[in-house]
């Protein structure tokens, strides 16, 4: 979309204003009916077209050229001339959307201010799109942890590419910001980031949300697709799409074109589809719910997005990132975290992972009193934790029915686990925090049958299978 379409049907004409806008520094293009001028619409769109109203020898007139390329191509100002102008023919031009109408003959110096900002207005015009459609998500990645670090490795190789990526991890994990962070990092920056959400749209409605609508009373209706067009098209939870939406997302994988509900012409886009999901698709393919096909053309590049189990060491980053987006975005205070406060935070669970802890973090601001360091007592306590009463830690249930020995060697695995975990499987850090030689801690978690392994770029501490015991 970087140069000028001439359709004059008079050779001298459309070659003159050619040669002309081209010494000017344009690329040009000429056609000398309709039929010409369609073809090099759909072979590139043109950044502004030069259109004589009568067109001999063409199945479409100007008019007839200037509804369709409107209705298909709205983003493309196009200027009208006409050696037989008058007020009636300009008033129908304009309506139609032409940006202006110059009659022959006319001045080339005319011509030229009206071409210059004809470009301009339609670069404002996107610009302004462009950022009506810019979602308030953030693109940053925010930790030091080794599975974080991982993670930022592979998605910085994958951003100069047109790749399709399909992200994994559970929910509220970050997948939508690992698509962005790709978006805002890749040559299609300038494009837009257009989200597609497959769960909350109802299943008789998705083609129509994204291939779009032609009516005869309403026009067109662009989709997400069309909307997409030069950035990324973000499939959130992928496998909730409709099995019947699946194949015709397939074609337009295939193809790069689709013709809209209602509509029989094909729409040329140039997108990059990444999607992500939560669930195990090779089972949904199992049961029927996905297509084969499909998975292999999104699944391009895989990339796991590790849980916030696996990064926990990330937690301090991650609270005072929240923080200061809540000082910005609502004037929350911006408070600090007290030590106890952190070390509470990494050894909690978090099944809704970083989603989660940004709620618990704003709802700390909202209900905290103060601008004082936030404190252990103000996080919300987990369902099955030891409860604090008067000085005294309330036992489980499950902890006071058992023998002291039992329970405190339940304890003492539970305890240990979770501070190994929270310093990311680092024994000697751990060792330090407890307050145990480092050979004394690896004596008591062989004792207690805790081993750590490898996960997502991280050590992970669990219980030892029978073969690692």
């Amino acid at each position: 979309m970087s140069d000028i379409l001439i359709i004059d049907d008079e050779r001298d004409i459309r070659e003159l204003v050619g040669d002309i806008l081209r010494d000017e520094g344009f690329a040009t293009r000429l056609a000398a009916n309709s039929d010409e001028c369609m073809k090099a619409i759909n072979d590139e769109p043109p950044a502004l077209m030069i259109l004589d109203i009568w067109l001999k020898d063409s199945r479409m007139d100007g008019i007839d050229i200037l509804t369709r390329v409107k209705r298909d191509n709205p983003d493309i100002p196009i200027v009208i001339i006409s050696g037989h102008g008058n007020i009636e023919i300009a008033v129908a031009a304009i309506k139609q959307g032409a940006y202006d109408f110059i009659e022959k003959p006319f001045n080339i110096d005319q011509l030229l201010v009206v071409i210059r900002r004809a470009m301009e207005a339609s670069r404002l015009r996107r610009e302004n799109q462009a950022l009506r459609r810019r979602d308030v998500t953030s693109a940053k990645l925010i930790g030091s942890s080794s599975a974080f670090r991982g993670l930022k490795t592979q998605l910085d190789k994958i951003t100069r590419s047109n790749g399709r990526v399909m992200l994994t991890g559970a929910a509220g994990s970050g997948k939508e910001v690992a698509a962005r962070y790709i978006h805002m990092n890749s040559e299609r920056a300038s494009g837009p980031f257009v989200t597609v959400n497959s769960a909350s749209i109802a299943p008789d409605r998705m083609e129509e949300v994204l291939f779009g609508r032609e009516d005869p009373d309403r026009g067109v209706e662009p989709g997400l697709l069309e909307q997409a067009h030069g950035g990324i098209l973000y499939f959130d939870e992928v496998a909730d799409m409709p099995p019947g939406t699946q194949s015709k997302i397939l074609r337009v994988l295939v193809e790069q074109s689709f013709v809209r509900v209602g509509g029989s012409d094909k729409v040329r886009v140039d997108i990059r589809v990444i999607s992500s999901t939560n669930r195990n698709l090779q089972a949904e393919i199992d049961a029927g719910n996905f297509r084969q096909e499909l998975y292999h053309r999104l699944n391009v590049v895989p990339i796991s997005v590790p849980s916030l189990e696996e990064r926990r060491e990330d937690i301090p980053e991650l609270a005072a990132h929240f923080i200061d987006e809540f000082n910005r975005s609502q004037g929350l205070p911006r408070r600090e975290l007290s030590d106890e406060a952190i070390a509470l935070m990494q050894t909690m669970l978090w099944p809704g992972n970083v989603r989660q802890l940004k709620n618990v973090i704003e709802r700390v601001l909202i209900l905290g009193d103060g601008t004082g360091p936030i404190e252990a007592r103000e996080l919300p306590a987990p369902g099955d934790a030891p409860q604090h009463d008067g000085g005294r830690v309330v036992l489980s249930g499950a902890l006071a029915t058992l023998p002291l020995r039992e329970a405190r060697e339940l304890f003492e695995r539970e305890y240990l686990l979770t501070q190994i975990n929270r310093f990311g499987g680092n024994i000697s850090r751990t060792a330090s925090f407890v307050g145990m030689e480092r050979s004394a801690l690896h004596r008591k978690l062989k004792s207690l049958g805790v081993v750590t392994s490898s996960k997502a770029g991280s050590r992970i501490a669990h219980f030892a299978d029978d073969g690692e015991a």
